[in-house]
């Protein structure tokens, strides 16, 4: 078993804002796990959110012995030695867990939704998503993205009106709105979303600070609409917290350390009958990819992080009018497009 890794930068076709700041680029790193000729792929996108690096994703990495690793196949062992590293180190450990994933497959010759059991015919639609912006380039996003009928508004500052009427302005489809933690108060967060609920909104994810979890099951009793948890759900011993303060949550793999804890997460939820969303960091297609193996299972996607970027250097999972189609190469299905 060898592994190497790679530092990358992803770079945005839009400065990328929230309701916590801008960026015009991601670094990135990214995974092969090579074992009996065959080389599996994966990617680690950290987020300060939740205390990773690149540095730190680099450091988890020269800790891993790949001895401990050398069976791909046994991915249940393999995730439990890399929690015994780091009780942390999420996209780290998520970059292992997407290579093991594609290296199976890639042994078996099957895509790794056929694996899992899982068809191409019941993917959802991935929305596409929208950052905070001044209204000339919100009209250009909004052109841009033409062919997804679904749409992710980012809100959360102090001008999510004038966002919102832009937006309504040059479209009506069905939007959802995230916003990223920006509504500070139970109050404020309430008078937003009786308002979001008059304007073809879908549902709103994290609208308030993960640690007012009370003040987010007040503002749920008083909305129609369903209210979706982001980074109040990290891992699935997130998941039984929520009852009563969302009606779904939103997996990414960089959060939950990756498909197999991921899975797990899923099942955790539609036991509690909560929605599922998949949602992703800016990330390439080995990541996003990845996590479309796994769509069939999704009531709601946003799998658009390859979609904001003009260097992607691979090539897998795509999509038609918003529609996620999966690719029937084996494994997760990305090739690179040039030399790693």
């Amino acid at each position: 078993m060898k592994l190497r890794y790679h530092l990358f930068e992803l770079k945005l076709r839009h400065t990328f804002t929230i309701a916590r700041g801008s960026r015009d680029a991601d670094q990135i790193v990214f995974v092969e796990l090579e074992h009996d000729g065959i080389t599996g792929y994966g990617e680690a996108a950290p987020a300060m959110r939740y205390g990773e690096t690149t540095e730190s994703v680099i450091d988890f990495l020269k800790k891993v012995n790949v001895e401990k690793i050398a069976d791909p196949f046994s991915i249940e062992r393999n995730v439990q030695y890399l929690e015994s590293l780091s009780q942390k180190d999420y996209s780290a450990r998520t970059a292992i867990d997407i290579a093991m994933h594609d290296w199976v497959g890639k042994a078996m010759g099957v895509p790794l939704h056929k694996i899992l059991g899982l068809s191409p015919d019941d993917t959802p639609k991935t929305s596409f998503t929208i950052g905070i912006d001044r209204p000339e380039v919100l009209k250009q996003k909004i052109k841009e993205a033409e062919e997804y009928p679904l749409l992710k508004i980012k809100l959360g500052g102090e001008n999510d009106e004038e966002i919102m009427k832009t937006v309504r302005s040059v479209t009506d489809k069905v939007l959802r709105i995230d916003a990223n933690e920006g509504w500070k108060t139970r109050e404020v967060a309430l008078e937003k979303i009786l308002w979001l609920q008059g304007e073809g909104v879908e549902f709103i994810e994290q609208p308030m600070p993960a640690d007012q979890l009370l003040d987010t099951a007040w503002v749920r009793e008083r909305v129609s609409i369903p209210i979706i948890a982001d980074e109040n759900v990290v891992t699935m011993y997130d998941v039984p917290k929520l009852r009563g303060a969302f009606d779904g949550i939103n997996i990414k793999l960089m959060k939950c350390a990756g498909l197999h804890n991921a899975l797990k997460m899923i099942y955790t939820a539609k036991s509690m009958k909560m929605k599922v969303m998949m949602g992703c960091m800016v990330e390439s297609s080995v990541a996003i990819s990845a996590a479309a193996q796994l769509s069939p299972l999704l009531d709601y996607a946003d799998l658009d992080g390859n979609l904001l970027i003009t260097n992607d250097p691979f090539t897998g999972v795509t999509a038609r009018d918003g529609q996620i189609l999966l690719q029937a190469k084996p494994g997760i299905g990305v090739t690179p497009k040039g030399d790693m």
